[in-house]
């Protein structure tokens, strides 16, 4: 058997597997669309508004790409596969309802890339300006989920993420992580020797700075309010380099320089999910409170000792100054296990009684993937 026979066969398999998986996708979307109508059904009996109608479920996205990689056996890779996953139950999702979710812009942003690798290319994703005005959409009913940043492994936490969560009625029902890689990105009729400036946000740029100061040391480095701003300003103007992200190169038409220039790595950011709801408990979960306490010798230690008494596992500890009294403090505190759980229940019981105030922000899924 020749060559060319031999891979006359292997297209002729791969073809007839593309067959067997287009009819599974269809049949999967056509049980999507069973789910919908019991859901509708449902409310209708209760006596309920349809607005009212939960289609997308974090618990059970979550349960659902766990599963997907606790079975895969490759040669695709864990992520590989939950991210196939992810567009099929995006698309399935929006078969029963489009999701619509606020997110922190401008386009082309990290948070952008978030919102889409949490909900989906199917979701229906919109850029705000500011944080506060992505949980004033959630708040309004506009949207039924906001994506905002929280955390970055090396520049620490979101202050004004922060600070809307004190004032917001608003529950975290899920997370994202996302590796950041940075580009330098040039308009496509420039060069390497045309650019005499490069912009990013201050973050970003203080992410690469080394980077920067090794290749470019005789560079003007500008701050703007966004890597996508940048990458636009870069569009525009050959003379501005812009460090930003595959996703803006590709939105703005731009040409990268040189990729992954991030000093560190293991560079992530972490992103929640608002709305409106407490989530279920998916069996994997975390949970994110805000505590107010006096100054006091010994507050914080107190604040702590339920959790390892009980073996919980924290996972974040923030502080913000009170603003509605001097040398009052907020921590923001995250920890394995979900609110409903009898173990958790007890801490935040006693923490109710060592402190002035607890609020509970939500327990969600731990990031799949």
């Amino acid at each position: 058997m020749s060559e060319t026979t031999d891979l006359s066969i292997l297209r002729q398999q791969i073809d007839a597997l593309d067959e067997q998986i287009q009819q599974l996708l269809n049949d999967r979307a056509a049980i999507a669309l069973q789910v919908a109508k019991v859901k509708l059904e449902e409310m209708l009996q209760a006596g309920r508004p349809l607005s009212e109608v939960e289609f997308y479920r974090p618990e059970r996205e979550a349960q659902v790409l766990s599963q997907v990689m606790q079975r895969n056996k490759g040669p695709l890779d864990d992520h590989v596969v939950a991210h196939i996953f992810r567009e099929i139950i995006s698309a399935c999702l929006a078969l029963e309802k489009p999701t619509e979710v606020a997110f922190f812009g401008p386009e082309g942003t990290y948070t952008h890339q978030a919102a889409l690798k949490h909900f989906g290319q199917a979701a229906i994703v919109s850029a705000f300006p500011s944080i506060s005005a992505v949980f004033s959409q959630v708040e309004s009913g506009q949207v039924r989920y906001g994506v905002v940043p929280v955390e970055n492994s090396t520049e620490g936490m979101v202050s004004h993420t922060l600070d809307n969560f004190v004032k917001s009625s608003l529950k975290i029902c899920g997370e994202v992580e996302l590796r950041i890689h940075l580009q330098l990105l040039i308009n496509r009729d420039a060069t390497v020797d045309s650019f005499t400036k490069i912009c990013g946000h201050q973050q970003a740029l203080a992410q690469c700075q080394t980077w920067l100061a090794t290749h470019w040391p005789d560079m003007e480095v500008t701050a703007v309010s966004s890597n996508a701003a940048a990458a636009k300003m870069a569009a525009e103007d050959p003379t501005v380099a812009a460090v930003a992200s595959t996703m803006a190169a590709e939105l703005y038409d731009l040409r990268c320089v040189a990729e992954n220039i991030e000093d560190r790595t293991d560079n992530a950011t972490r992103f929640l999910v608002l709305s409106e709801n407490d989530v279920p408990s998916c069996g994997d979960d975390k949970t994110s409170i805000i505590v107010a306490t006096r100054n006091r010798p010994g507050a914080l230690f107190k604040l702590l000792e339920p959790f390892d008494r009980e073996g919980v596992m924290l996972t974040r500890i923030d502080t913000r100054p009170s603003q509605s009294e001097a040398w009052s403090y907020l921590f923001f505190i995250e920890f394995e296990g979900h609110r409903e759980a009898e173990t958790i229940r007890r801490i935040l019981l006693e923490l109710e009684e060592l402190s002035s105030m607890v609020k509970v922000l939500g327990s969600y899924p731990r990031a799949p993937f």
